[in-house]
């Protein structure tokens, strides 16, 4: 009776493993071909990947290509837009150069202008009766030129000169020439205020303070004005007129907030107000 059970067990898992044998296969054979076919679309990928890869490369050297490109036309419009600014530069002082010769042809020609005396109208002497000797013209005397053809540069720098080495009576007279020659020129107003300056460098302080006031009231949109309103507050100080001498620096640092003479006044003015 065993030995008939053992036989049928036997004979049972032979034919499981007969049943089963087909369908193991077909399943070995669907995995088999779902590799091939992730096989198939990995090369797919792969060379999918490898398309991108050269598309960025490509598109990596053309941005490079054109960044270079961009690089140069900024350094040549750098290049450019320097060469025209010293264009305009140099030719700014040219211009510059070409005013300052017209301004100094036209002081010539000033100083030429007023070295030319003009010829005097004659003057007619007294009318006679018929038959009498005709009128005779009398000339008058002819008038002395202000300045003899020097130019008011030229002026300028004797009258400079002399105030350099201390000859300070020829200053003064060269400066009042100049302002009195050419009392519009632009030196004017610094020849009047070294007019002050000699004044006081020679001990002079009141007769400096008058020269610092006719600055001020010749030139007062001068750019000398805050320099000698501050000598002129140096002057009376040295006079020992200290309440005008704080008037006049308080002056500077009322309308000159800004410059370098209120700075100075500021200074004089502590050291006028210590107790």
């Amino acid at each position: 009776m065993r030995r008939g059970i053992a036989v049928a067990a036997q004979a049972a898992l032979v034919l499981t493993t007969f049943a089963a044998g087909p369908v193991a296969a077909q399943e070995e054979r669907q995995i088999m071909a779902d590799i091939r076919i992730l096989q198939m679309q990995t090369q797919e990928l792969h060379v999918l990947v490898s398309s991108l890869a050269q598309a960025l490369t490509d598109v990596t050297s053309q941005v490079d290509e054109q960044a270079a490109m961009n690089r140069k036309a900024f350094a040549d419009s750098r290049l450019l837009v320097d060469t025209v600014a010293d264009g305009i530069r140099i030719l700014r002082e040219k211009v510059d150069d070409t005013n300052v010769r017209i301004s100094s042809f036209s002081q010539e020609a000033e100083a030429l202008r007023l070295s030319i005396p003009r010829m005097p109208m004659p003057v007619m002497g007294d009318e006679v009766e018929d038959g009498g000797e005709a009128p005779v013209a009398i000339a008058p005397p002819m008038a002395q030129p202000a300045n003899p053809g020097i130019s008011p540069q030229r002026l300028y720098e004797m009258a400079w000169a002399d105030y350099s080495t201390g000859q300070w009576s020829l200053a003064i007279t060269g400066f009042d020439t100049y302002i009195k020659t050419f009392p519009r020129s632009d030196l004017a107003d610094d020849a009047q205020f070294y007019i002050g300056e000699t004044l006081y460098n020679d001990g002079r302080f009141a007769d400096a303070v008058g020269a610092y006031d006719q600055v001020m009231r010749t030139y007062p949109s001068g750019d000398i004005v805050p320099e000698a309103q501050y000598k002129r507050g140096l002057a009376l100080d040295r006079l020992g007129d200290t309440d005008q001498a704080r008037e006049a620096f308080q002056m500077i640092v009322d309308d000159f907030p800004d410059s370098r003479m209120a700075a100075l006044a500021r200074q004089v003015l502590d050291r006028l107000n210590r107790p």
